[in-house]
C-alpha cells in the first residue's frame, strides 16, 4: 500500500504507474534469482511501458492490463499480510506454514482482517475466499523464502509498514479491527532497526 504515492512524491505522477505481480522469487545471491512460482503481472495501460512490456513477454513473462487494479492490490495485501510476516517471524519458508496449525490460524486471522478493512472501503477483492487463496499461494510458493523473510536474513528493510502498518492505519481509519496484522507490524519493526526501516 501507498507504493504509487511514494514513487509520484518523488519521481512526479507522469513517471509512476501501478503494477502487481504474482511471481514469486527468492534472491540467491546478487544478481541471481530462483523462481518460486510463476503468476501474471498487471498493469495500468500506458505508452511510456510500452517498450517494457514488449521485453518482459518476450523473455515469457504473462503481462496483462486493467484499468483498476485496486481488487488486485488489495488481493495481493491479503495474501502477503498472511504469509511475509509469518513466514519471516517464524523463519520458515511459504509451505512449512502449511503444517503448522497455529500458523495456519494466524494466517487465517490476518487474511480475515484485510478483507474486513476492504469491505469496509467498498473494495471489491478478486477472489471470494481469503482463507483459500493463501493456502493456494503458500502451496504454490512452498519452497520460496517469502521477501520479508529474506530481507530480515538480510538485515534490510523490510515492507512491513506498507503491508501490516498499511492495513492497521486503514482500519483504524475504518473502524475495524486489525489485532493481529498489528502484532505482526509490531514484532517485524521489534526485529529490524527503525534506521533501517523503509521510510514512506
Amino acid at each position: 500500500m501507498g507504493n504509487l504515492e511514494t514513487l509520484q512524491k518523488k519521481l512526479g505522477r507522469e513517471r509512476a504507474a501501478l503494477g502487481v505481480t504474482t511471481t514469486g522469487a527468492t534472491l540467491v545471491e546478487p544478481g541471481l534469482v530462483r523462481v518460486g512460482g510463476m503468476g501474471p503481472t498487471h498493469i495500468v495501460p500506458c505508452e511510456r511501458l510500452d517498450r517494457m512490456v514488449h521485453w518482459l513477454r518476450q523473455v515469457g513473462f504473462t503481462i496483462e492490463e486493467s484499468n483498476d487494479l485496486e481488487s488486485l492490490v488489495w488481493g495481493k495485501l491479503i495474501v502477503n499480510a498472511g504469509i511475509n510476516p509469518l513466514s519471516a517471524l517464524l523463519r520458515v519458508p511459504n509451505g512449512e506454514l502449511l503444517e503448522r496449525k497455529d500458523a495456519i490460524w494466524l494466517m487465517y486471522a490476518a487474511a480475515r482482517e484485510v478483507a474486513a478493512v476492504a469491505n469496509a472501503k467498498g473494495v471489491s477483492l478478486p477472489f471470494d475466499e481469503p482463507e483459500l487463496e493463501i493456502v493456494n499461494v503458500a502451496h504454490h510458493t512452498a519452497r520460496n523464502h517469502s521477501s520479508m523473510y529474506q530481507d530480515i536474513l538480510r538485515g534490510a528493510p523490510t515492507e512491513i509498514d506498507a503491508i501490516c502498518g498499511a492495513i492497521v492505519e486503514e482500519g483504524s481509519k475504518l473502524g475495524v479491527p486489525t489485532p493481529i496484522n498489528e502484532t505482526f507490524w509490531h514484532l517485524i519493526r521489534a526485529i529490524v532497526p527503525r534506521d533501517k526501516e523503509i521510510e514512506g
